[in-house]
């Protein structure tokens, strides 16, 4: 079996390593599911982009039913062959718009729980956005952003390590360290058992 990117599959590696190694796993998140008279398409996705997986009851009645029960951000795996799609069915927009997955195994590694705001959508309460970050930064625009964020910060690193610089990580005030931030606790409000513990705390912090 061959675990690559869900991006990664394309018609030349079903000939050429599907072959030898039987099988390909993905792993990734539920982006959408759509239900076509029994036949369940899946589109996963990763941080590397979306590939279509393919539930059909008449190839594995037990995996279509098990497929029934998916939804939006459920973490899954796949494990099974690539197939170039349907003539006129190809997507020109997906980097793996010409193939599909049929499945052979299916484990759900984690349920989602009901999602605050769709991944897909622009958040209008601030607020939620930021209570469910974790979410937010699954959205396509800020996943570019931290890729973005690296390949700058790598190209930045790599050439100074080409020209012999050696980096040392200086003092962060926002860090709590020594030479950073101190962790300072404060009363959380009026009550006198906040106050108290609040005290406790102090007294066990040195050098505040």
């Amino acid at each position: 079996m061959t675990t690559t990117h869900v991006s990664h599959p394309r018609l030349q590696f079903t000939s050429q390593e599907q072959t030898s190694a039987g099988k390909v796993a993905l792993a990734g998140w539920v982006n959408v599911t759509r239900d076509h008279g029994g036949v369940i398409f899946i589109d996963l996705r990763d941080r590397e982009g979306l590939t279509q997986i393919v539930f059909r009851p008449e190839e594995n009645a037990q995996l279509a039913k098990q497929a029934h029960t998916l939804r939006s951000e459920d973490v899954i795996q796949v494990s099974g062959r690539v197939a170039a799609r349907l003539p006129g069915t190809e997507n020109p927009n997906l980097a793996t718009g010409d193939i599909e997955i049929i499945p052979s195994e299916l484990k759900i590694l984690n349920r989602a729980d009901d999602l605050p705001f769709p991944i897909d959508a622009e958040p209008q309460n601030e607020d939620l956005r930021m209570t469910y970050r974790y979410y937010d930064l699954r959205r396509p625009r800020f996943a570019r952003n931290l890729r973005l964020r690296h390949i700058a910060a790598k190209a930045t690193r790599d050439y100074l390590d080409s020209q012999g610089y050696v980096e040392v990580e200086t003092p962060i005030l926002s860090k709590s360290t020594p030479e950073g931030a101190r962790d300072f606790w404060c009363r959380a409000g009026s009550r006198p058992e906040n106050s108290m513990r609040c005290r406790r705390r102090r007294s066990n912090t040195n050098n505040c």
